[in-house]
């Protein structure tokens, strides 16, 4: 596969590597980009050992997956993208669409750091690259409550999950249950009376200590070590507002 080449990116520029199988979904998304200021195609690829390699070719800031592809699909591309120190740099953003929702808690635990459902908007699209480009996570509501739903079917955690919070003080515990809750760090700071610069200390002594790669994986660990518990019916353990609560 040879894609069209693009010019090579500034340092204000995203680099984007694009990954789907299908040809036409790909040169609507290089299309979309090449018009948008700001964002360049370093890449394409149609198959995840493809993205696996272009990854490491390009460096892109951000590698908009597909899950579903021959050879191997998007959820082990980023697995094997995010666990290369090569391209740990790299944030993966993934499209998913309703039957598609199963593969979310897997994709998460690979290191994917966004999701958006493919019938985003273009706008939304932009705003989603942005957001992981710059080292937030991004959760589509519809998404993040398959996501809660699918913790409510998991047994209770086990001893050695519960054990990684032991070097987590209680003021960062709290902060982590609050982010599980979907919180954003304004309505952190409101709630605990801080500033959002004091939350985002509390927070990236957070990733340091859990070793999560963003806000994503700390709210996989509130819920894997049994911090947070979600509701019977998946409802209210994190708010659907319509909006993205992002780092």
């Amino acid at each position: 596969m040879t894609p069209t080449p693009s010019p090579a990116p500034s340092s204000a520029d995203v680099g984007v590597l694009l990954v789907d199988d299908q040809p036409l979904m790909r040169e609507s998304f290089r299309a979309l980009l090449d018009a948008s200021p700001g964002f360049v195609v370093v890449g394409e690829a149609g198959t995840g050992a493809e993205a696996v390699r272009c990854a490491r070719q390009h460096r892109p800031d951000v590698v908009l997956m597909d899950v579903r592809m021959p050879e191997m699909d998007g959820i082990e591309a980023t697995r094997r993208i995010c666990a290369d120190p090569e391209t740990a740099a790299v944030r993966v953003l993934i499209l998913t669409t309703f039957d598609l929702d199963d593969y979310v808690y897997a994709a998460l635990e690979a290191g994917a750091s966004g999701f958006l459902v493919k019938d985003a908007t273009a706008a939304e699209l932009l705003a989603g690259i942005r957001v992981v480009a710059a080292g937030e996570a991004l959760l589509a509501p519809r998404v993040t409550r398959r996501l809660i739903e699918a913790f409510a079917g998991r047994a209770r955690p086990a001893r050695g999950a519960r054990a990684a919070l032991d070097g987590v003080t209680e003021r960062e515990r709290e902060v982590l249950t609050l982010i599980a809750r979907g919180l954003s760090n304004t309505e952190l700071a409101e709630h605990l009376h801080v500033t959002v610069g004091t939350v985002k200390t509390h927070i990236g002594r957070l990733l340091s200590k859990l070793g999560a790669r963003d806000r994503a994986q700390l709210v996989i660990t509130a819920y894997e070590t049994g911090l947070v518990t979600p509701s019977p019916r998946g409802a209210g353990a994190v708010r659907d507002d319509g909006r993205d609560h992002t780092t």
